[in-house]
């Protein structure tokens, strides 16, 4: 018998196509008369509430569902939880009432120094048993369901005695937690180390899949680099409808950080990821 999926256990309907409020959108998305279905922020920049950040973050909320996405929890590093951090966010994601929240399955302060970068964690038994229960902290003191996003590396940690996809299945297994499948770095990691991506979305626990990433990655001789700069390109489209198969359709975000366009740039890449989830649910 099939896993019971986690989005059905929590209750969580497919949202459709969103984007990212950024700071160059804080004027014109709120008034746009164009199709959206929801808006992703991220929560850091959100946490302390006053200003243009607040009057844009409540213009947004009267439009849409607004999810949380963060980049600063640190689950998987060695440092203690941020207390305050988690205190806010936990705050935060009640006040605007969001169905769930995700983060990144990596370490980003050591030593209590922040890195200002996602870094990957070995893939490790050890490593597994460390995430699980600051994962089960950070889910009961929020009160919400929560992912753990699949991060995007360039080097593996020393000590690996995992393949990545299942070191992504134990955790989030073991934490009962929510995957948030970026396809984007599904790809880029692919290339870059020399797997089939379609074989590695295969081995990873669809059934809990709540929401998917996709973005543009910068294309270099020897190696991809995940940008978020660019548009989606047609491989990860492919990928992204294989997926789908594969999950069915779940909400799902364009993610673009740098070098960002128009509005009505990032909304057309929107508009196109709402067609393929028609095309799947059809």
């Amino acid at each position: 018998m099939p896993s019971p999926r986690y989005a059905d256990r929590h209750g969580l309907k497919p949202l459709g196509a969103g984007i990212g409020l950024r700071r160059d959108f804080y004027e014109a998305l709120p008034r746009t008369p164009r199709a959206l279905d929801w808006v992703e922020i991220i929560p850091e920049n959100f946490l302390t509430l006053g200003g243009r950040s607040q009057r844009a973050l409540d213009a947004c909320r009267e439009r849409w569902t607004l999810l949380p996405h963060g980049v600063g929890l640190n689950i998987g590093g060695p440092d203690a939880l941020d207390d305050d951090y988690v205190t806010r966010l936990a705050a935060l994601v009640k006040r605007l009432d969001a169905p769930f929240f995700s983060d990144h399955l990596c370490y980003s302060r050591l030593g209590g120094v922040h890195l200002h970068d996602l870094l990957p964690l070995p893939f490790t038994e050890a490593a597994v048993e460390h995430v699980v229960p600051r994962v089960r902290e950070v889910m009961a003191r929020v009160e919400r369901p929560f992912l753990l996003e699949n991060p995007s590396y360039y080097a593996a940690m020393p000590g690996g005695t995992l393949r990545e996809a299942d070191f992504l299945r134990q955790v989030v297994e073991a934490a009962d937690c929510g995957l948030l499948l970026d396809v984007n770095n599904v790809w880029v990691n692919a290339r870059n180390h020399g797997y089939d991506p379609r074989a590695f979305v295969d081995a990873l626990p669809l059934e809990r899949v709540v929401q998917v990433h996709l973005a543009g990655h910068d294309v270099r001789e020897t190696v991809l680099i995940d940008t978020h700069g660019d548009r989606v390109c047609d491989d990860v489209w492919s990928l992204y409808r294989y997926t789908l198969e594969r999950t069915g359709p779940v909400s799902t975000l364009i993610e673009w950080d740098q070098a960002i366009p128009s509005l009505d740039a990032v909304l057309d890449e929107a508009d196109q990821a709402r067609a393929v989830l028609a095309e799947g649910a059809r």
